[in-house]
């Protein structure tokens, strides 16, 4: 397996490099040599997304559209956890079509098309990435999704009723994940400023059966529950008193398959912003200044 998913590592860095000359020749190369595998279609998924970060928003179409193709045709054959490379790369063709959908004007076939594959793959390892991009489409300006609380960390949760009239700042984290923890150094300076203000932080994780995000270390509830303490205690320190519900469900809903993720509701209960991945200060300071009574 090292020696085959080298064609991803490899393609991944010509992307990150903006050469998408020698992306393609890896991937071609290998293509040729061992044929539309899994760890070809992942890695033709790479340049798809590196061809919507570049803004090529047709190249990008076509490359997903192969991979969707492919990976489908694969299925009738196989099932889709059976791969990780299947299932990141039919993830990855799905978010590159949608988005590139979007961006070129056609938002309304994009949720079309992101609702049609949620119904077929909602329940698999990939259900909740389809819902991130859903999410990213059309839960802005309407009501946020009440969080499950049944297990949590430091102070319980508030109910969805007890934060009318407050702006709330969602911040989910993930144990393992490093970006988690430098956006943890913004919200910081987010809660100094803005809490007197009424701004109200909770900070939603979840279990993942393992320590770390590849699970390639198994580890049990209980364990891991203590693990999510020691990790708050070592470097969310500075958030001490934030409550943090613990659910796999909010992470489903909330189609966080990115962390982190954050959630910006209004005093109204209304999603005013939805971002997965890292926000800098002054971006996220500009949104929650705008939640503010005046």
């Amino acid at each position: 397996m090292p020696q085959l998913a080298q064609i991803v590592t490899a393609v991944r860095r010509a992307v990150a490099s903006n050469d998408f000359r020698e992306a393609e020749r890896s991937f071609r190369r290998y293509r040729d040599s061992k044929g539309m595998s899994p760890e070809s279609l992942e890695a033709l998924s790479w340049l798809a997304r590196g061809a919507l970060a570049a803004h090529r928003f047709a190249k990008a179409a076509g490359y997903a559209r192969s991979v969707h193709r492919l990976a489908v045709r694969r299925l009738q054959n196989t099932e889709l956890e059976s791969d990780p490379h299947l299932s990141a790369a039919l993830g990855a063709s799905i978010e590159v079509l949608a988005q590139s959908k979007a961006r070129r004007g056609h938002r309304s076939e994009a949720i079309r098309f992101l609702k049609r594959e949620l119904d077929e793959y909602g329940s698999s390892s990939i259900g909740t990435r389809i819902r991130k991009n859903l999410n990213l489409l059309t839960m802005e300006g309407h009501a946020a999704p009440e969080l499950e609380i049944r297990n949590w960390l430091g102070l319980k949760p508030p109910a969805s009723s007890e934060l009318l009239g407050h702006p709330v700042l969602l911040f989910f984290w993930a144990h393992h994940c490093d970006d988690s923890r430098a956006q943890g150094r913004v919200i910081v300076r987010i809660r100094e400023e803005f809490e007197s203000r009424g701004l109200v932080l909770i900070g939603p994780t979840r279990c993942y059966g393992s320590l770390d995000e590849r699970g390639h270390k198994p580890i049990l509830r209980r364990r891991e529950m203590q693990h999510i303490q020691q990790v708050l205690s070592q470097h969310y320190s500075s958030l001490s008193g934030m409550p943090v519900s613990i659910s796999t469900r909010n992470f489903e809903v909330y189609g966080v398959s990115t962390t982190p993720t954050l959630v910006l509701i209004d005093r109204k209960g209304l999603v005013s912003y939805y971002h997965p991945g890292k926000l800098p200060y002054r971006e996220l300071a500009s949104r929650v200044r705008k939640l503010l009574p005046k």
